[in-house]
């Protein structure tokens, strides 16, 4: 679905080929700095290379209007954006900026069900917690259905028990819907539990990439 082709940013990446399939969970670990969100950033036109080519589904991003790619290629950032207001406002602003169709609190709470978030709608976000903050971001763009979720670190501020139950919830939901998930991960346990792929980048560069047997 999306294939990196000579891909040179600043001296952060050096990236000469990168495969990522189709309806499959790709998780990209590495040490701290290594380069791992800003090859996320890079999947929806966030930055741009300064050399080089990121396909997706056969077309150059460059070519691509930024708002139209950014609708179907959808990330959560690693610091949660919470906007003042309640819970319900902050699940369906993604959907007015998107100009997509309004859902109803059921369909809202079906989501929030999914990360594990027990707050009522009507609540205030202004107390929440790190984790809170964070699960109430991956609902809000799991409500937009995007057809990629680029995870950056999506469970960091979560305890383990809570990370996996997220996680898997997430993950079961992408394989039914046939969706792409693309995350950034510190947790080994979580990229070996989760990944189809496993790409590991060094210093910028691709340094492996496994394929789980039946995953490509």
């Amino acid at each position: 679905m999306f294939e990196i082709r000579g891909l040179k940013y600043k001296n952060i990446l050096d990236i000469e080929y990168l495969d990522i399939p189709d309806k499959k969970i790709t998780c990209i670990v590495g040490e701290s700095g290594s380069g791992k969100t800003t090859l996320l950033r890079h999947l929806n036109n966030l930055i741009s290379p300064d050399s080089g080519q990121i396909l997706y589904k056969g077309v150059d991003i460059e070519s691509m209007n930024p708002i139209i790619l950014r609708r179907q290629v959808v990330m959560a950032p690693q610091t949660p954006v919470v906007f003042p207001g309640n819970v319900r406002y902050n699940l369906t602003i993604g959907l007015m900026f998107s100009e997509k169709p309004m859902v109803n609190d059921d369909v809202l709470k079906r989501w929030m069900d999914l990360v594990h978030l027990n707050k009522a709608l009507d609540e205030d976000t202004d107390k929440f917690s790190g984790g809170e903050k964070q699960r109430l971001c991956l609902a809000r763009i799991l409500v937009l259905e995007p057809e990629v979720l680029l995870l950056d670190e999506p469970s960091s501020a979560l305890d383990e028990g809570t990370e996996h139950l997220v996680v898997n919830n997430i993950v079961t939901y992408a394989k039914d819907a046939a969706k792409i998930v693309v995350m950034v991960t510190h947790s080994k346990s979580v990229a070996q539990r989760y990944g189809d792929v496993i790409v590991t980048v060094d210093k910028g560069r691709i340094s492996d990439m496994e394929k789980k047997e039946g995953a490509i």
